[in-house]
């Protein structure tokens, strides 16, 4: 039996060495599975539209119907008071830093137009690029921020509500004056189909490059440079320089972009 005893421990000695070797290469390739599984199952950002509505949260239904129109169209769009802009921006904020949420688009009417500037403004000074803003009739005169990709500023008070950019802004900035129009005064311009198609076509524009454009990075730099290739207008527009946004948040020093547009009736 003694002659057999070598030969045994080294075969057995052979056999947990190869044992050892499978299974340190089973353990690495289930490593490397679970590994590619989880980046896999990483959600990527989604696209939030944020509708604020204006004084008593009734006036404002428009963006209602707005949002439930984007949402046809796969949009995620939710719609809230004025009075909750902040709350709402600290929500964004930590959804947009954990890689939730991106690009965002702002929304408002009246006050809510108002609030959903401040709320920009607030973003920026956290860090965060805002991809659109549209306001449907602000009631004071405001500036944008510096983190705004594009304003779309829908306006029925004339040149007083123009918004204007605001220190270090180098996005696109447009105001939709349609004072001319008599169809359409402060309390019903957000209910507008013709203005809602508008919106429509440039919030598909910023979520549609984001989508097909994968972001190279954290700082919402894809979602800051969509533009839509066709828009709907009618006639008797008046256009100066319009020179797309540059990079995030902190864009580089270039010329403000400015776009004045006035649709008849």
């Amino acid at each position: 039996m003694s002659r057999f005893a070598g030969p045994v421990r080294v075969a057995v000695r052979g056999v947990m060495r190869r044992s050892g070797l499978l299974t340190a290469v089973f353990a690495l390739a289930v490593g490397i599975a679970v590994a590619f599984g989880a980046s896999a199952a990483q959600p990527q950002p989604r696209a939030h539209v944020y509708l604020l509505r204006g004084l008593l949260n009734i006036f404002s239904l428009g963006m209602d119907t707005l949002a439930d129109e984007l949402k046809r169209r796969d949009v995620d769009a939710t719609v809230h008071s004025y009075g909750d802009w902040q709350t709402l921006a600290d929500q964004a904020a930590a959804d947009y830093k954990a890689g939730k949420e991106a690009p965002i688009i702002l929304i408002g009417h009246s006050l809510g137009a108002d609030s959903v500037m401040e709320m920009a403004a607030y973003l920026g000074r956290k860090g965060v690029p805002v991809a659109l803003v549209v306001p449907f009739d602000c009631i004071k005169s405001c500036a944008a921020s510096d983190n705004v990709a594009h304003v779309l500023n829908l306006t029925h008070s004339g040149t007083y509500a123009y918004v204007r950019g605001g220190p270090g802004f180098h996005g696109t900035l447009s105001n939709i004056d349609v004072s001319s129009d008599p169809d359409i005064d402060h309390i019903n311009i957000d209910k507008s189909p013709r203005l809602h198609a508008r919106v429509v076509a440039e919030v598909l524009a910023v979520v549609g490059n984001h989508k097909s454009a994968p972001t190279k990075n954290r700082n919402g730099a894809d979602a800051r440079t969509a533009r839509p290739a066709t828009l709907p207008e009618q006639g008797g527009l008046k256009q100066n320089a319009n020179n797309p946004a540059s990079p995030p948040h902190k864009p580089p020093a270039g010329t403000q972009s400015l776009h004045t547009e006035e649709i008849p009736n």
